[in-house]
């Protein structure tokens, strides 16, 4: 490990991620990294390093283009005639968790885990999310096909763990986790979704509709409560959040928010990863 890898380790250290953080979900943007950018391996490294080998790390490697109702599918496919569209839906890549490359839109850190050896990936066709270290098969197993980001997910999996997330250089609006808090709302609205996959061809099923628009006043409203950890790392500004605390307060909030009718949008649609 070269000299700028130990100071990203050290750095991560110092906010708090050890041997002792067990299991860590990272977001990472790495062009927020200075001179980082495009080097996924080296902040990988940094990152295995400061949690040592018996930590396991998780990263989110989802493949939205690969749902019909997102809003990637949505603008890939605008202005098509039918047979135009019919076309583009017989290209569509099939997803096989074992090659599928993660979509450009959760970063080159997300690709370059998924890609290492060792790395065990989920199997949902659109919300997978791989890990590496001794827990990886547990957290990654059993992703139900109509729990995209809830108890029976990697999220789900992570919250039982007493998992950390850090966002390194990714905004807090971005944290896949807080998903969770939907999920623990009574009713919450749901919808058709539509992948492709490899061992089953095209697959249809109901899922949680959920939403990120809520987001921002949502972590306004939580964050002052003490639980986040912040800092830099790499140059970049860097928050370490317990997932238990997050979401159990995101889920207060949410069911505050429902009853008050000021949830600012939180049963709409999330468009970008669903």
């Amino acid at each position: 490990m070269d000299g700028s890898t130990s100071r990203l380790t050290a750095e991560l250290r110092d906010l708090g991620v050890g041997p002792g953080t067990g299991v860590l979900l990272v977001h990472g943007a790495l062009r927020s990294l200075a001179g980082w950018a495009g080097d996924s391996a080296a902040v990988l490294a940094g990152l295995r390093a400061a949690l040592g080998p018996d930590g396991t790390l998780v990263a989110y490697t989802a493949t939205p283009e690969n749902s019909l109702t997102s809003r990637l599918h949505t603008e890939a496919t605008a202005g098509l005639g039918p047979a135009e569209l019919a076309s583009y839906l017989a290209r569509m890549p099939a997803f096989d968790p074992a090659a599928t490359p993660c979509s450009p839109t959760v970063g080159r850190l997300s690709e370059e885990l998924r890609r290492t050896p060792g790395a065990v990936r989920s199997t949902h066709p659109q919300t997978s999310f791989a890990a590496l270290g001794p827990r990886a098969p547990e957290l990654t197993a059993g992703h139900a096909l109509d729990c995209h980001l809830g108890e029976r997910s990697p999220v789900g999996a992570l919250y039982r763990a007493g998992a950390q997330v850090l966002m390194l250089g990714a905004p807090l609006t971005s944290c896949t986790v807080l998903h969770l808090a939907e999920y623990r709302l009574p009713d919450p609205p749901r919808k058709r979704y539509t992948a492709r996959t490899a061992d089953r061809g095209w697959v249809h099923f109901d899922g949680v509709d959920v939403d990120d628009r809520h987001f921002g006043p949502m972590l306004r409203a939580v964050l002052p409560q003490g639980f986040a950890r912040t800092g830099t790392a790499g140059g970049a500004p860097a928050v370490l959040l317990p997932v238990r605390a997050a979401v159990d307060a995101a889920t207060a909030w949410l069911g505050e928010a429902r009853v008050a009718g000021a949830a600012g949008g939180a049963e709409g649609r999330m468009r970008a990863n669903s």
